[in-house]
C-alpha cells in the first residue's frame, strides 16, 4: 500500500509510475487524463468525508450493539485504507489511459458493469445488480456524450476504442473503485452504502466530466463535426429522468426530433456513403415522371420483405439491394412512375447492406449464429430508418440486443444440437418475433432486451458456477502437484545414497509421504506438522541404521516410545492399511530389538526384516490420471508475435481449437501460475484442454489454434465498414 498523504498528487503519481510510457502520450490525452483525474479525485475525497458521517448516522441508529459495534469497525477501516484506496484508484485509472495511448487492450467489462465474479455469492449478486444499476443510469443520461468521446479517442489515438473500455465509461470507473477497494473488510451492507455514495459523488456529475474532455478533444480539432451535447441543468441533476422517459429517448420514432450531435454522427457516415449509392433503383430506364419513396412507403415496402425472409438454412442466397430492386420496379410499373429512394434511406440501406455482409462473413462468429442473425437484417434496417440513433448510440436496445446474443453464443460449437440448445431456441425465438410482429414500434427491441437479459443471467450463472468448480479442481490438482513435488524432494535428499531396510524404504514411499502430502497441502511447508513429519522421518531413518558410537544407547531407548506414538498417529491420519499398520511396527519392533542387540552385544542381524537395500534411484510419487497441459519441445522467442499474443490474453478470452477438422471453441477460466498452466473450458464450463503458454503459442503458429476477437459485434462490424468506406474514398 502506498503512504498516506492529505491530497494524492497528480503530478507526482504520474512521475512515480508511468513517466516514461507517457511521455509518449499526445499532449491533448495527458490534458484529458489529468483534467479528468482532478475531477475523479474531488469526488472521492467528497465521497470519504461524506461516508463517515453516514456511517455514524446508521451506528446511531442501530438495532443493536453488535450492530453498532460492525459500523463503528467499518468507519475505522475506510478512515484506515482511504488514501491506498484513492491512490490505488488513480494508478488503476492512469494505467487505462496508458493502455489506450499504446493501443493495449483493457481489461473488458460485462453489459453494464465490470468484471463479474465466476461464482456468484449472494453478496457478490447484491454488489453487481447496485453496480449494474449505477452503470446504467449513467449511460441512460450521458450516453451520448460518452459516445462522443469514445469516438473523439479512437481517432486521437488511431486505436478503435468500444464505449465499454473507454477508461471514462462508467463500467471502468466502477472497475477501479472496486480493484482499489478490494481488501476493505467491510461487509455487504456497508460496501453497498460506499458505492451510493460513490454513484453520488463520483458518477453522478459524469455529464461534467465528459464534457470538459469533449471541449478539451474539440478545442484541438478532433472530430470538430460532433457538435457539443447540450448540458444539463441544475434539476436534472438532482432529479434523473424516469425509466419510461428513457426507453421513450433511447427507442425514439420518427417523428422524434434527433440531436444535433446524432444529426452530426449520421452525416459524417453519410459522407462515406456518397460513393456507393445508387444501388437501390428499379430496373427500368430513369425517367419523368420522377417520384421520391417516402420513408413511411419504404417501411411498408420493407415489410412485406420481412415475412417472405427465407429460413436460417437458405438466409446467406438473401440479397437485400436484389430483393429491393425487384419491389421497386414493379412498383414503379404499377404506378406509372419511376419510385426512387430517398437519398437519407439508401444511405442507411447500404449501411446496413454492408454490416450485415461484415457479419455474415465474420469468422468470430459460429456459423448457425450468423444464419440467425442474417434473418435480423430488415427488422435491423427498419428500426435504422425510424431511428438514426442506432448508429451513434451504443445503448440502442437493437443495438445492444445485436450484441448480446452474440456475445452469450461466442462459445458455440459446429458440433452443438442446436435444435436442442435453449440458447439457440431461445436466439430463434426472438428472431422470428421480429419477423412476424415489428412493424413500426422500436419498443419490441427493448422489450426482447430485457427479456433476454433475464435468460442469458440465468444461464450464465449456472455456467460461472461450473467454470467456478473447475477453477477450484485445477487450482486444487495444482498444489496437489507442488506438495507432491515438495515431497519427493525431502525423500529424495534423505534417501538417495543410502542404505536402509527395504521395508522402512517401502514404507516411507508408500505411507509417509502421504502424511507429508497431506501436511504440505493443509498446513504449508514451514508449518508446524510439516515440520513434525520431516522430524519423525528422520528419527525412524537413525533408529534403523547401524550404530557408529556404544553412547547412543540411552537415545534410543528415549527416541523409541515418542517415535512410535508418532508414527502411529500420523499413519491413522492418513487412513493407512490397518492391517499393513499392524505388520509394520511388528517388524520395525523387531529390527529395533535387533539393531540394539548389534549395538551392545555385537550380534550381527541374520533376519529378514533387516534386508537392506542401497537407494539409487530417485523416488517419484504416483498421481491421480489427470491430462497433462501440453507442453511443446519448441521454444520460441520472447519477441516472436504469437508468443506475445498468449501474453495478452486475459480471462474470458475464447479460443478455437482444429485438430484434424474437429473445431472446437473454448474459454480462458485460469491460469496457473505455480505449473504455468493455462486452462480453457467450453461454454457450459466443463474443462476441455489446458495448454502451457508456450505450447499454446506454437499451436497459435501452426494453425492449431485461433484467437477469437470477443469484442462487441456490431462496434467490429461498424468499424470494419467505415475502415472500407475510407478505402474506398481514397481511392
Amino acid at each position: 500500500m502506498h503512504k498516506d498523504g492529505k491530497v494524492v498528487p497528480i503530478k507526482a503519481a504520474i512521475d512515480q509510475a508511468f513517466t516514461a510510457p507517457l511521455a509518449r502520450l499526445p499532449v491533448v490525452l495527458l490534458q484529458v487524463r489529468d483534467k479528468a483525474a482532478l475531477h475523479l479525485r474531488q469526488g472521492l475525497q467528497a465521497l470519504f468525508d461524506n461516508a463517515d458521517d453516514t456511517l455514524f448516522e446508521m451506528a446511531d441508529k442501530a438495532a443493536s450493539n453488535s450492530e453498532q459495534n460492525f459500523l463503528f469497525e467499518a468507519m475505522r477501516d475506510l478512515r484506515l485504507k482511504r488514501k491506498s484506496i484513492e491512490r490505488g484508484y488513480l494508478d488503476c485509472f492512469y494505467d487505462a489511459f496508458m493502455r489506450i495511448g499504446q493501443g493495449e487492450p483493457l481489461p473488458g467489462a460485462v453489459p453494464g458493469g465490470f468484471d463479474r465474479p465466476a461464482l456468484l455469492s449472494s453478496d457478490a449478486l447484491e454488489r453487481t445488480v447496485a453496480v449494474d444499476a449505477m452503470v446504467n443510469r449513467v449511460l441512460a443520461r450521458d450516453g451520448l456524450a460518452l459516445d462522443q468521446l469514445t469516438l473523439r479517442l479512437s481517432a486521437l489515438t488511431g486505436h478503435s476504442l468500444v464505449v465499454q473500455v473507454n477508461p471514462l465509461a462508467p463500467a471502468m470507473l466502477c472497475g477501479y473503485f472496486l480493484q482499489a477497494g478490494r481488501n476493505l473488510g467491510v461487509g455487504i451492507k456497508v460496501k453497498l452504502v460506499i458505492l451510493k455514495l460513490f454513484e453520488r459523488y463520483v458518477l453522478h456529475d459524469a455529464d461534467q466530466l465528459y464534457g470538459e474532455a469533449n471541449h478539451l478533444l474539440l478545442a484541438t480539432g478532433v472530430l470538430p463535426e460532433l457538435k457539443p451535447v447540450p448540458r444539463r441543468r441544475a434539476q436534472d441533476r438532482s432529479a434523473p429522468r424516469s425509466e419510461d422517459v428513457n426507453k421513450q429517448a433511447l427507442c425514439g420514432t420518427q417523428n422524434a426530433e434527433l440531436d444535433a450531435s446524432e444529426q452530426a454522427v449520421f452525416a459524417s457516415l453519410q459522407n462515406l456513403l456518397a460513393k456507393v449509392r445508387g444501388r437501390v433503383a428499379p430496373r427500368l430506364e430513369a425517367c419523368t415522371p420522377m417520384q421520391p419513396i417516402s420513408t413511411r412507403d419504404l417501411l411498408r415496402l420493407l415489410s412485406h420483405l420481412q415475412h417472405f425472409v427465407p429460413p436460417a438454412a437458405e438466409v446467406d442466397d438473401f440479397d437485400l439491394h436484389q430483393q429491393l430492386e425487384q419491389l421497386l420496379t414493379r412498383v414503379s410499373v404499377k404506378s406509372g412512375t419511376y419510385r426512387k429512394v430517398e437519398v437519407v434511406d439508401e444511405d442507411v440501406i447500404n449501411l446496413i447492406a454492408m454490416l450485415f455482409d461484415f457479419i455474415h462473413g465474420d469468422s468470430n462468429l459460429p456459423h448457425s449464429l450468423r444464419t440467425l442473425i442474417g434473418r435480423m437484417q430488415i427488422p435491423m434496417l427498419k428500426v435504422a430508418v425510424l431511428d438514426k440513433r442506432f448508429f451513434s448510440r451504443s445503448s440502442h436496445p437493437a443495438r445492444r440486443l445485436l450484441n448480446e446474443i452474440a456475445t452469450a453464443a461466442m462459445g458455440w460449437d459446429a458440433s452443438d444440437d442446436c435444435q436442442r440448445d435453449a440458447l439457440y431456441v431461445r436466439v430463434e425465438k426472438i428472431v422470428q418475433r421480429l419477423l412476424n410482429d415489428f412493424t413500426d414500434d422500436p419498443v419490441i427491441f427493448a422489450d426482447l432486451l430485457a427479456e433476454f437479459l433475464v435468460f442469458n443471467s440465468d444461464e450464465r450463472r449456472r455456467n460461472e458456477l461450473l467454470e467456478q468448480r473447475t477453477r477450484d479442481a485445477e487450482e486444487g490438482r495444482a498444489r496437489t502437484q507442488l506438495a507432491r513435488q515438495r515431497v519427493q524432494q525431502e525423500l529424495n535428499r534423505r534417501l538417495l545414497g543410502r542404505t536402509l531396510p527395504r521395508f522402512v524404504v517401502r514404507l516411507l514411499e508408500e505411507a509417509w509421504s502421504q502424511v507429508l502430502l497431506l501436511a504440505c497441502l493443509k498446513h504449508g511447508d514451514t508449518s508446524g506438522p510439516w515440520l513434525k513429519a520431516l522430524e519423525t522421518m528422520d528419527e525412524l531413518i537413525w533408529s534403523v541404521e547401524l550404530p557408529s558410537e556404544p553412547q547412543e544407547r540411552f537415545r534410543l531407548l528415549e527416541v523409541v516410545p515418542g517415535l512410535l506414538k508418532a508414527l502411529r498417529d500420523g499413519l491413522a491420519s492418513a487412513a493407512f492399511d490397518p492391517f499393513a499398520t499392524s505388520e509394520f511396527f511388528a517388524q520395525l519392533e523387531a529390527l529395533h530389538v535387533q539393531v540394539f542387540e548389534t549395538r551392545f552385544a555385537g550380534v550381527e542381524p541374520v533376519s529378514e526384516a533387516t534386508e537392506r537395500v542401497l537407494v539409487l534411484e530417485e523416488i517419484v510419487l504416483p498421481s491421480p490420471e489427470q491430462a497433462s497441459p501440453v507442453h511443446s519441445p519448441v521454444h520460441l522467442s520472447d519477441e516472436d508475435p504469437a508468443l506475445l499474443k498468449v501474453q495478452r490474453l486475459r480471462i474470458g478470452n475464447w479460443l478455437e481449437l482444429d485438430e484434424d477438422g474437429d473445431v472446437q471453441r473454448c474459454k480462458l477460466i485460469a491460469q496457473i501460475d505455480s505449473t504455468d498452466t493455462l486452462i480453457f473450458v467450453n461454454r457450459t464450463g466443463l474443462k476441455v484442454r489446458e495448454y502451457s503458454p508456450m505450447a499454446l503459442a506454437v499451436a497459435l503458429r501452426r494453425g492449431d489454434v485461433r484467437l477469437l476477437d470477443d469484442t462487441l459485434l456490431f462496434d467490429r462490424a461498424l468499424d470494419s465498414v467505415i475502415s472500407q468506406l475510407r478505402r474506398h474514398q481514397a481511392h
